[in-house]
């Protein structure tokens, strides 16, 4: 029985994992959706019970038969990459069915995710995980979602020191210089920075927290794996990733009532693995600002090891 994990080339994190089940002699079956069509191909039909596809995935390296997959380790596949000398009109239908058929097809294999792709979508709309968060029982700064100049200054002027954490609802925008996206890093705002722009789509503002220092939790199954980041600059004091030289990390212990509410998230969503981020003030209450449910986890010099076993694990006792 083998592993399917679907990922780009260049995948440090999937690398590490894709290691552990080697050393264990667990089969693995390295495939990036972005070569589908050019470099990988697929035939899969119903089987005479009609409840399974059965069919192979032929990749670069190696083929797997549909039917011997019993986990699947999704990460950050590439966007199908079709033949270049396609017309624009025919590329965009050609991608379509692309998405439609391989991913259709790779979405109803059976068994365990990590994560199946609909519920990393749903979870990583910031809307729904903060409400889903409060629900559960973590604190959530005040947010404001909006496109209204007038609503977002009056947020702003009502918080502590008018000072307000603007932060994208996306994780990147599109790059002026090439087709690569770029970072968008939280930054703070006041109530005269704010301008008539903001009605052009939507925005997120949040309440400042002045932080102590923040905490990065990965629950994997129930499982929790904490550690305190604290920032050495004033960019990581904004936005940790800015900066990733200047931080500095220890392992922490998470607090009964944190685990509740993270197990609770978990649940909600359906989740195998999560990477939420947390904000803790100078009296040490908990804030939650990030769920992101194909979050890094590698950039923790001690908790690199046990996360990767964790998910080997996971990965491994679904195959039994």
């Amino acid at each position: 029985m083998t592993v399917l994990v679907l990922t780009r080339p260049q995948d440090a994190t999937a690398d590490l994992v894709i290691a552990e089940l080697n050393e264990r002699s667990i089969p693995v079956c390295r495939v990036d959706p972005g070569d589908f069509p050019e470099a990988v191909t697929m035939a899969a039909g119903i089987g005479p019970d009609g409840r399974l596809w059965d069919g192979v995935l032929r990749g670069q390296h190696r083929d797997v038969s549909l039917t011997d997959v019993r986990s699947v380790y999704y990460r950050r596949p590439a966007a199908h990459r079709l033949h270049p000398d396609m017309s624009h009109q025919d590329a965009r239908w050609a991608d379509a069915e692309a998405r439609a058929g391989f991913g259709g097809l790779m979405y109803s294999l059976p068994g365990l995710w990590v994560n199946h792709p609909h519920r990393n979508a749903f979870a990583a709309y910031p809307p729904v995980a903060l409400v889903a968060s409060a629900r559960s029982g973590l604190s959530v700064p005040r947010t404001l979602i909006t496109n209204d100049s007038g609503e977002a200054r009056e947020f702003v002027s009502a918080l502590p020191g008018q000072v307000a954490a603007y932060k994208a609802l996306g994780a990147t925008h599109p790059s002026d210089h090439d087709d690569r996206p770029q970072a968008l890093w939280t930054r703070q705002v006041r109530p005269g920075e704010i301008d008539e722009s903001v009605r052009r789509t939507a925005h997120q503002f949040q309440e400042w927290v002045d932080k102590e220092y923040e905490v990065r939790l990965t629950a994997i199954g129930h499982s929790l794996f904490a550690a305190e980041i604290h920032a050495g600059s004033n960019a990581s004091r904004l936005d940790f990733r800015a900066d990733y030289d200047s931080l500095t990390y220890r392992p922490c212990q998470v607090p009964e009532h944190i685990a509740r509410g993270v197990n609770m998230l978990t649940f909600t969503f359906g989740l195998q693995y999560v990477a939420l981020d947390f904000l803790v003030n100078p009296q040490g209450h908990w804030y939650l600002i990030d769920v992101n449910p194909n979050g890094q986890w590698g950039f923790i010099p001690d908790l690199r090891t046990p996360i990767t076993r964790a998910l080997a694990d996971l990965l491994e006792r679904a195959r039994t």
